[in-house]
């Protein structure tokens, strides 16, 4: 029986054992990575390197979300939007992969959240899409969720990177802004957030609607 979930274990034990040292040694903090990253901004590899670093996050369901807040103080909205999403599909890939080493009990999580619920009616690219712009909806759940059912990767890379493009480039800019004003209400805005909350239900009612047509035929 030890024999059976010896690998499984060892990962959850690695990953506490990461999720501690990281804590402790204040290697999340935003303002600590935000003044680090400053400091070699001007480097060509600076973007690579956080790319690399959410890949990392992205597979062992880490908090990522701060790394927001560094590609915000590094670069434009548009670049900044693209390093994001190419750490979030690949890190996506990665965690995809990696859902087939899960313990019994995380996956058991897993299916019985709304994104699994959601991808096992309709595991395609559009409701993959609604998902991923959806703000705050966690892309580990996504991620796992994905793998376990083993969606189309193809539409699940493609999906993931559209989805945290559009998403981050809104972020991104209303972070700039907010730090020019001196305020961050405009972070609290609904109607900052609207475009994004309207996109992710227009493509999620379309799905509903078309499958409800084809189930129809």
């Amino acid at each position: 029986m030890l024999k059976k979930y010896r690998n499984k274990i060892l990962t959850l034990l690695a990953l506490i054992t990461l999720g501690i040292t990281l804590q402790l040694s204040g290697l999340l903090e935003p303002e600590k990575i935000i003044n680090a990253a400053r400091q070699y901004s001007d480097q060509w590899w600076i973007g690579l390197l956080l790319i690399i670093v959410q890949i990392i996050l992205f597979t062992f369901a880490l908090a990522g979300s701060l790394f927001l807040w560094v590609v915000a103080a590094l670069f434009t909205p548009l670049t900044g939007s693209l390093v994001l999403a190419a750490g979030a599909a690949l890190g996506g890939v990665t965690a995809y992969l990696f859902s087939q080493r899960l313990t019994d009990e995380w996956i058991n999580k897993i299916e019985n959240s709304k994104a699994y619920s959601l991808l096992h009616k309709n595991d395609n690219f559009f409701m993959l899409l609604a998902l991923r712009i959806m703000p705050a909806f966690p892309h580990a759940v996504i991620n796992y969720s994905s793998g376990i059912l083993k969606v189309n990767l193809m539409a699940f890379v493609v999906a993931s990177f559209l989805g945290v493009a559009l998403k981050s480039y809104v972020f991104i800019k209303v972070i700039q802004q907010a730090a020019s004003s001196g305020s961050l209400y405009d972070l609290l805005d609904f109607w900052v957030l609207a475009p994004l909350v309207i996109t992710s239900l227009v493509l999620f009612v379309g799905v509903l609607i078309v499958n409800r047509k084809i189930n129809k035929l």
